[in-house]
C-alpha cells in the first residue's frame, strides 16, 4: 500500500502553483500522518480559500502517509526534505526546495524548537514572512535531559526570536514553552485556538452498527482514547487505570484509536496484565467522531504534556464525559459539566473511582447542547480559518507596504 501511494506521489506530483493572485505558503512538518497538528492543517486546507492562498507541505519522511493523497487532490505540493538531524544536508535540501518550488511569500513551520533552523534557513533565502507555531508544551519532558539538548533548546529559541516575523501558538502554555515566559510582551507572539470541523458530529449515527463493527456489546462500559502511541499520550498509565477498572466493571472495554512506535509495547502490556481481550486497537481511523458518537462512553485522556488537545474538543463535540490531566491547557475546558481533571500524582484507584463516578452522569441526549458550546468558541474550523487568513494577509499587506515605503525612499535618494 505504501509502495503504492508513493508511486502515486511521484505520478501526481503536481505543477507548482505561481499564479501571482496566490499568497503561497510553505508548511513545514514531520509528516502528514494523522495527528493532532496534521489533522488541524487538513482542516485548513480543505476550509481555506484556495482561489487566494496556495498550502504546500515540507515533510521530512519518503513514507507515504495518511493525509498524501487528499493534499494531492487539493492542489498541493508534499515535498520530502531529508535529514534533520544532520544541519549542512538539510539545509542543502531546504535551499533546493525554495529555488525549484518557489517562490513562496511564507513558510509556516509547525516542527516546535526546529523551527528555529527553518526559520533561519527561510530568511537566507529571502523568504519576507515566516511564521514559528507552537503546538506543544513540552517543558516537563525537556526538564531532565542532558545538558546539550538544553543547549539545542536554547540555540534554536535564539534563532526563533530572531528570524520569527510571527510566532503562533495553540495555547498560552505552549506559547510559553517556545517564545518564554514573557511572550505577551512582544506583540510578535500570538494565540490562534485550533479549530474543529463540527459536520461530522451533527451526522445520523447508528451505534449498534459502530459498536458491532469491534464486537462490542450493546450495553458494554466502552472508555475510548484517541492519540498517536508515543510517551506523551501516557499509554502504559492509561492500561494500568483501565485495568483497574476493568476488575470491577466486567462488561468494561478499551478503545484505542491510533498508531505509533509504542504500540507493539502497549499490547504486550496489555497481554501481560491480563486485559488484552478487553482492549481494542482500531488503528489510524477517519472517522473518530463517527466512533466518539457511535462507540465511546467515556473518554480517557492522561497526556504527560499537551499543547492543547485537539480530540479533547472533539470528544466534548461528541458529548463525551472527559477524565482527563491537568496538564492539558484550561483553554480546552468548553463543555464543562462534562469535565474532570486529575493530577497525574494521583494514585491509579482514584482515576478508576472517577471512571466509574462519572459512568452514568452525562445527561441524556447532552450531545445537542455540547455541540452548541463548541459550535458557538473558538474552536470552530470556520473561526479558525478566518483567523488564520487574516493573520497571512496582514503580515503580506505589511511587508508589501514596506517594501513600498523602501522603494519609495531609494527612489528620493537617488534623484
Amino acid at each position: 500500500m505504501l509502495q503504492q501511494l508513493n508511486r502515486y506521489i511521484k505520478e501526481n506530483r503536481n505543477t507548482p502553483l505561481k499564479n501571482q493572485e496566490h499568497l503561497r505558503i510553505l508548511h513545514v512538518v514531520g509528516g502528514m500522518n494523522r495527528g493532532g497538528i496534521e489533522t488541524w492543517l487538513m482542516h485548513i486546507l480543505r476550509h481555506i480559500d484556495r482561489d487566494r492562498f496556495q498550502m504546500d507541505f515540507v515533510v521530512h519522511t519518503t513514507v507515504a502517509c495518511a493525509y498524501d493523497e487528499e493534499i494531492l487532490s487539493l492542489g498541493s505540493q508534499i515535498i520530502p526534505c531529508l535529514k534533520p538531524s544532520q544541519p549542512w544536508l538539510y539545509a542543502l535540501n531546504f535551499r533546493q526546495i525554495l529555488r525549484e518550488y518557489g517562490p513562496y511569500h511564507i513558510v509556516h513551520s509547525h516542527v516546535h524548537h526546529f523551527n528555529g533552523y527553518v526559520l533561519h534557513l527561510a530568511q537566507q533565502a529571502g523568504v519576507p514572512i515566516r511564521i514559528a507555531h507552537s503546538h506543544l508544551d513540552s517543558s516537563a519532558l525537556e526538564a531532565d535531559r542532558e545538558w546539550y539538548r538544553h543547549l539545542y533548546l536554547t540555540l534554536m529559541k535564539s534563532l526563533i526570536a530572531r528570524y520569527a516575523i510571527l510566532g503562533l501558538g495553540c495555547s498560552q502554555v505552549a506559547n510559553a514553552d517556545l517564545f518564554g515566559v514573557n511572550w505577551k510582551t512582544d506583540p510578535r507572539w500570538q494565540v490562534l485556538y485550533y479549530g474543529i470541523n463540527l459536520t461530522p458530529f451533527q451526522e445520523p449515527i447508528d451505534a449498534i452498527k459502530v459498536r458491532s463493527e469491534f464486537n462490542l456489546p450493546v450495553d458494554a462500559f466502552v472508555i475510548g482514547h484517541v492519540g498517536r502511541f508515543d510517551p506523551q499520550k501516557n499509554h502504559q498509565f492509561l492500561l494500568k487505570i483501565f485495568a483497574e477498572v476493568a476488575r470491577l466493571v466486567p462488561s468494561a472495554y478499551l478503545l484505542l484509536v491510533g498508531e505509533g512506535v509504542l504500540q507493539p509495547k502497549i499490547k504486550q502490556q496489555a497481554w501481560e496484565i491480563g486485559i488484552s481481550d478487553r482492549v481494542i486497537f482500531a488503528g489510524s481511523r477517519s472517522d473518530v467522531p463517527r466512533l466518539m458518537r457511535g462507540a465511546m462512553d467515556l473518554f480517557l485522556f492522561p497526556s504527560l504534556c499537551e499543547g492543547l488537545g485537539l480530540v479533547l474538543i472533539e470528544a466534548q463535540a461528541a458529548g463525551l464525559s472527559c477524565i482527563f490531566s491537568d496538564v492539558v491547557p484550561k483553554e480546552a475546558d468548553v463543555v464543562k459539566p462534562l469535565l474532570k481533571r486529575l493530577s497525574l500524582s494521583q494514585p491509579i484507584s482514584e482515576w478508576a473511582n472517577e471512571l466509574l463516578a462519572w459512568q452514568n452522569r452525562k445527561p441524556k441526549n447532552f450531545q445537542t447542547d455540547a455541540f452548541k458550546l463548541v459550535e458557538a468558541s473558538p474552536f470552530n474550523i470556520e473561526t479558525s480559518v478566518k483567523q488564520l487568513e487574516k493573520l497571512y494577509q496582514a503580515q503580506f499587506a505589511k511587508k508589501k507596504s514596506s517594501d513600498d515605503s523602501e522603494k519609495r525612499l531609494l527612489q528620493n535618494l537617488f534623484r
